[in-house]
């Protein structure tokens, strides 16, 4: 969230035989490394990875100093709203960069041209949030160490406090941020090199592999209470939860848990993925599991039972290999979660002595600063918005 920080007393207004086969297939990976850590800075946008109509910005504007790429960019814009440019915060953020509507005065940007600046139009907002982040990276560019890394510690946890500690505070949540980022930047840019197999994938495969034959049942989880039934992303989900990687519980998330593999490079283990838009993943409605020889295990629909199935359908979008990193990074969007709390008041439980004023969930902070250092129109950042009732992402 872009906001107002208070520093010194002032405020300061800014801001994813077959079975037989199909074991002896993914045996073979278990001794396989994870996929490759990526670089940012210059990353551009992998194809389909964000909705069509936003592309476009995002590559523009991602490119807008050093420290961004098209790829961090995305990461964020996910990460606060899902891209989602009605989106409101339980504290009041708008839009797909969730400006808060006293900060967005001082960042408002005409992106298209039209005479008007608005939060809610994407074509402001991108812009917006791209100065956002130069102006950050500006502020801390004499701060030792990565310098994008350092930028997006200052949005969630203020530019003073990365200037007092020199780099990266030593806040977990602020820690956490500047490493999920990352690791999201890296599901959204473009694969360079090969990408590698995922090691724990074999695990998730073979337990999906036992659920053959188990009836369909639209939000199942696999519980008691669900007699053991499961939709499509619940099989998904409890399958990587088994070799320890916790997946959200939706399908059109988990697109966002690792880099995205072209169809001649799936792997065992690899999510595959079906929408009702190809330009647009948030329209995702079906996930599966690939097992190899252009087939998925899945839960197909209510009536149904888990089976192998084909992958070469119309409404195919794309693939992801799910990587520890990549499903750790995503936000939890579920009501009351973690994730959803605000985030620039974590990093410092006692809001008199953080850098940051939390006003979204504690009110005005109390925040001190070092005196003689010039106070940044600068902010810090929150988690998040909340998943609503009702919510109808896929399932």
């Amino acid at each position: 969230m872009r906001k107002a920080w208070v520093a010194g007393g002032i405020v300061f207004a800014i801001p994813f035989g077959l079975v037989g086969l199909l074991t002896v297939g993914v045996g073979a990976m278990q001794s396989a490394s994870g996929g490759p850590a990526g670089a940012g800075g210059t990353m551009a946008l992998a194809p389909g990875t964000v909705p069509a109509a936003y592309a476009a910005s995002i590559d523009k504007w991602g490119r807008l100093c050093p420290e961004i790429s098209p790829a961090l960019l995305a990461a964020q814009l996910y990460q606060e709203s899902g891209f989602d440019p009605t989106a409101v915060s339980n504290v009041g953020a708008q839009g797909i960069a969730q400006f808060m509507p006293t900060t967005w005065p001082e960042w408002a940007t005409d992106g298209n041209g039209d005479g008007k600046a608005s939060p809610w139009d994407p074509a402001d907002a991108i812009p917006a949030a791209a100065r956002y982040d130069c102006s950050l990276a500006k502020y801390v560019a004499s701060v030792p160490g990565d310098r994008t890394n350092n930028m997006l510690a200052a949005y969630n946890a203020g530019a003073y406090r990365v200037m007092q500690y020199k780099g990266i505070p030593p806040y977990t949540q602020t820690q956490d941020y500047v490493k999920n980022i990352r690791a999201l930047e890296q599901s959204f840019g473009v694969v360079q090199t090969p990408l590698q197999p995922m090691a724990l994938a074999a695990g998730a495969v073979n337990w999906a592999q036992t659920k053959l034959g188990t009836e369909y049942l639209w939000g199942g989880e696999g519980t008691v209470a669900d007699g053991g039934r499961f939709d499509c992303s619940g099989l998904t989900q409890a399958a990587y939860e088994t070799v320890g990687i916790k997946l959200p519980r939706v399908a059109n998330d988990q697109w966002n848990a690792g880099r995205h593999p072209s169809r001649d490079q799936l792997l065992p283990g690899d999510l595959v993925f079906f929408a009702t838009d190809l330009r647009d993943p948030r329209s995702i409605h079906h996930v599966g599991m690939y097992v190899g020889n252009g087939q998925m295990i899945h839960a197909p629909y209510t009536g149904t039972v888990i089976k192998f199935g084909p992958i070469d359908k119309p409404d195919y979008i794309g693939a992801t290999r799910v990587t520890p990193e990549g499903a750790k990074s995503l936000p939890d969007r579920s009501p009351g979660s973690a994730n959803n709390d605000s985030g620039a008041g974590s990093p410092a439980a006692d809001p008199g002595k953080t850098g940051t004023g939390n006003a979204s969930s504690t009110g005005a902070g109390k925040a001190g600063s070092a005196a003689g250092v010039p106070q940044p129109r600068l902010p810090a950042a929150d988690r998040p918005r909340a998943a609503t009732a009702g919510d109808t992402r896929a399932r």
